[in-house]
């Protein structure tokens, strides 16, 4: 019988911040490192240590210690000292897919500077792995999965396995079991070593297939063992059944490949959190945080890379730098805890923060871009606005703009003359301040001063803006037009061409359908109730009181119709308790106000939802439903590059006490941007641009509860219903910041369909929704200090431009940007449909590239289910 070869692994596991914040760890992550390269290069039987898989580290240790950087690249490049893929652990189920893509694209591409990037996807403590991550690690040229938390006994029996992705792609995959912490106490006393290498070892025979195991030897933030070597040694001599050495994860998988045969396949996402918390409604944990990375992500992708690129093929330099400090920032608050929201609330301020420079550099980045194709389009008139299209198709719709207005009459035209219709939504005196900061850099010319200056917000309806480019608007102060500003009224009903929407005697909303002639009852119901949980769980009180705005007061109705836009705004005021303990007496002794505004814009299919509350209460949740009448054993939601069906309830709900689970297997989920309730010909679907949760409810399943924020006293609890047993996190530390006392804003949409899933294009819409054409004001009054002074630049671009990048009809584009390493073009598409295959053009076919953005030999004709290809395109 062969012996067992046990791989220790030394390794420590880094979290940047948690309930310490990011400068204590990097404190100690210096004294650390220097540990580490010394133990290294004064003992050569020391062979491995794994730095948990986190380039950033080694870029956080070169800022402050630039002369070891030599003695680094020939450790890495020995592959004694491992790192990346990644550039942070980051999460994989909350964050966007272009944020994981980023993730591991500067996480190899620093290890590789370094010399050398592991090649497995290593994950030690993610709480749950992404369903389509196998064909991510593939395309980064990983093909072997090493992680802890996510798969029960249930469905594996043994550590090794085969990963099935949701596209069909497959890794090899082991399973830590016991977690990355389980060898990290070993007793130095020889007395006490044998029983304890049998206890130890011996379990993880019992679940390994194979006579090799992985023994991790590492712990959070744990020093060096710098004696492991001899003990290792130790280990051979007193236990002669199996050989003991020092590895690597990528050494261990090289001799786990020669041993492993017929293993079993496991299929899509990997959240099952039987033996380890996965803590599923983390979600929702710190909305206000969660809103501002969905915001940002959303932004980066879907609005300044596309302009970036456009500007980009006008001329003007990409900016690669500033976009990697701005990725880096979000790829720093996408590790799992920071995302999670799971830290001390010093911690969080922290996060907060660094939202607010990734949000800062970006809007400026896009504003200068902007500003420098505008400023070289021939001014026709004063008030002269470029709009651009981050699309790679021709949009028309209502759009949403900011702009500084006159006092007087104005028509809205385009490049053709044609009027635009528009309204006024809300604006606000700013003469004297925008005036009082005019510079005439050229005094000689003529600048047109308006009397009266308004920054307004608009809605303005557009036509066949360029597929990635810019179209020209303008005010024209000669022709008057009529009242822009909406008629207010206090009825209680809008309607557009696809809507008629009506407040109900309950409070709810009824909604109709005007082409299907479907009416849909209890709609936009707010459900408020307890939170026992803490910063990981969501967990109902064991005595609950739940409310809902049906039972809530209405403060007022009000609505306002225009040629574009039409909203119904209705405050609600509802008795809650203050406290749990309130809670459980059924006191209602405070109010919490809910004011929702419901938005149908002009020939759209989206009813938007801007919703604000005043949130003085403690402990709680707020979600808001949508009655669908669409009994399902599945809700249809977007994952990383595809759509993905998730059973409404899991059936080890009813078994988890008896197996005495670690969490509670609740159906509470993740999406990036949109979650359906569908049949073969009718369908539901709610969009969201903040936080990213959600949960199928009622009797029969049949109505989607979008989460809008929790709140919790403390990072961690004890013995909670929905986690039994020892807190998560720490139990002493208060999180006062976590009760989100003040406005909480939430935006969402709703959209109706008549047909199936794939037909209705959900995906697109959602797109769409999320990707608002940003515009640019030139007007010489605004010259200064406001903006920045510019200079007059030589007209030489047109007053219309599209970049004209091949568009694959059907698919869903996920990425638009300037190669790393090339003048080309990046374009990423996904296939967004449960069945339907799209059909690749020959225009594509040479031009596939993988995520890393190296060149592929694979010729695809066909994108199938939830495939995502890359493409390179020349300038």
């Amino acid at each position: 019988m062969a012996k067992t070869k046990v791989h220790v692994i030394p390794h420590s596991h880094w979290d940047r911040e948690w309930y310490f914040t990011s400068s204590r760890s990097t404190i100690y992550l210096v004294k650390h490192l220097k540990e580490v390269i010394g133990t290294l290069e004064a003992k050569e039987d020391y062979h491995f240590y794994l730095m948990d898989a986190q380039s950033s580290l080694i870029e956080d240790y070169l800022r402050y210690c630039p002369e070891d950087k030599t003695r680094l690249e020939k450790l890495i490049t020995d592959k004694r000292l491992i790192t990346g893929p990644w550039y942070t652990q980051t999460d994989q189920l909350v964050i966007s897919q272009e944020s994981i893509v980023r993730n591991l694209l500067y996480g190899t591409r620093i290890a590789y500077e370094m010399g050398h990037s592991m090649a497995v996807g290593y994950v030690p403590d993610a709480f749950g792995q992404g369903g389509n991550m196998p064909q991510i690690y593939k395309e980064f040229g990983i093909s072997k999965f090493l992680f802890w938390r996510g798969v029960a006994d249930n469905r594996l029996k043994q550590t090794e396995f085969i990963w099935r992705g949701d596209d069909g792609t497959e890794m090899l995959a082991e399973q830590i079991p016991f977690g990355y912490y389980y060898g990290a106490n070993i007793p130095e006393n020889e007395a006490e070593l044998k029983k304890y290498l049998d206890e130890q070892i011996g379990a993880l025979e019992k679940k390994a297939s194979t006579p090799n195991v992985y023994f991790p030897n590492g712990l959070d933030q744990a020093p060096v063992r710098k004696n492991l070597p001899e003990l290792v040694a130790k280990f051979n001599e007193l236990d002669s059944t199996r050989e003991y050495h020092i590895a690597s994860p990528e050494t261990f998988f090289a001799d786990l490949e020669q041993d492993v045969m017929d293993l079993p396949v496991i299929a899509g996402e990997l959240t099952e959190g039987k033996h380890s918390r996965l803590h599923k409604s983390i979600f929702s944990t710190r909305a206000d945080l969660k809103q501002a990375n969905n915001e940002i992500e959303n932004f980066l992708s879907n609005v300044l890379e596309p302009v970036l690129s456009v500007s980009y093929s006008l001329g003007n330099r990409y900016p690669h730098n500033e976009l990697a400090e701005i990725w880096k920032l979000m790829f720093e608050n996408a590790a799992h805890d920071s995302i999670g929201g799971c830290n001390s609330d010093t911690t969080n301020r922290d996060v907060k923060h660094r939202y607010k420079l990734a949000s800062d550099l970006a809007t400026n980045l896009l504003d200068l871009n902007m500003r420098l194709i505008s400023e070289k389009i021939e001014q026709k008139q004063a008030f002269q606005f470029t709009i651009f299209n981050p699309l790679p198709y021709e949009k028309s719709g209502v759009i949403k703009m900011s702009a500084y207005i006159p006092d007087d009459n104005f028509t809205m035209e385009d490049t053709q003359g044609n009027t635009l219709p528009y309204t006024i939504l809300e604006q606000t005196d700013l003469t004297e301040y925008v005036l009082n900061q005019h510079i005439d850099l050229n005094p000689s010319k003529a600048v047109y001063l308006p009397k009266k200056v308004f920054l307004a917000t608009m809605l303005v309806e557009v036509n066949n803006l360029p597929a990635l480019g810019y179209d020209t608007v303008y005010f024209n102060l000669e022709k008057e037009t009529t009242e822009q500003e909406p008629k207010q009224s206090t009825a209680s009903k809008i309607e557009n061409e696809f809507y008629e929407i009506q407040l109900a005697d309950n409070n709810s909303l009824t909604i109709h359908d005007k082409k299907a002639n479907r009416t849909y009852t209890d709609q936009m119901v707010f459900v408020e109730n307890g939170d026992d949980g803490d910063s990981y769980n969501y967990s109902p009180p064991r005595k609950d009181l739940v409310i809902t705005s049906k039972e809530a007061a209405v403060n007022s109705v009000d609505s306002s119709v225009s040629s574009v836009n039409q909203t119904l705004t209705i405050s609600f005021k509802l008795n809650v308790p203050y406290n749990l303990e309130e809670r459980a007496n059924r006191e209602k002794t405070k109010e919490m106000t809910i004011k929702t505004i419901i938005s149908l814009r002009k020939n759209e299919e989206l009813i938007r939802f801007d919703v604000q509350i005043a949130n003085q209460v403690l402990s709680h949740r707020l979600c808001v439903t949508f009655a669908t009448e669409i009994a399902s054993k599945f809700s249809t939601a977007d994952q990383l590059f595809a759509p993905i069906k998730r059973p409404v309830r899991l059936p080890e709900m009813d078994v988890w006490e008896a197996e005495e689970w670690q969490e509670a297997p609740i159906s509470i989920e993740a999406m990036q941007s949109f979650v359906s309730l569908h049949d073969e010909v009718h369908g539901v679907a709610v969009m969201t641009e903040g936080v990213r949760e959600y949960e199928i409810i009622g009797d029969n399943y049949d109505t989607i509860s979008l989460t809008l924020f929790r709140t919790f006293s403390h990072m961690g609890k004890t013995d909670l219903l929905y986690r039994p047993g020892r807190a998560s996190g720490e139990s002493i530390v208060a999180t006062p910041d976590a009760q989100l006392l003040g406005e909480i804003n939430a935006t969402f949409a709703l959209t109706l369909f008549e047909s199936s899933f794939d037909e209705a294009n959900i995906a697109k819409k959602a797109k769409e929704y999320l990707s608002n054409p940003p515009v640019y004001q030139m007007s010489d009054f605004l010259n200064g200090r406001l903006i920045y002074v510019y200079r007059d630049e030589e007209k030489t671009l047109d007053a219309t431009y599209s970049l004209k990048l091949p568009m694959l009809d059907g698919a869903i584009v996920s990425a638009v940007k300037k190669a790393e390493d090339s003048e080309a073009f990046i374009t990423r598409f996904f296939n967004p449909y449960l069945q339907k295959e799209i059909a690749i053009p020959e225009i594509f076919q040479g031009k596939e590239c993988h995520l890393d953005e190296n060149k592929s030999n694979e010729k695809q004709t066909t994108l199938k289910h939830a495939k995502v290809q890359t493409y390179l395109f020349e300038k």
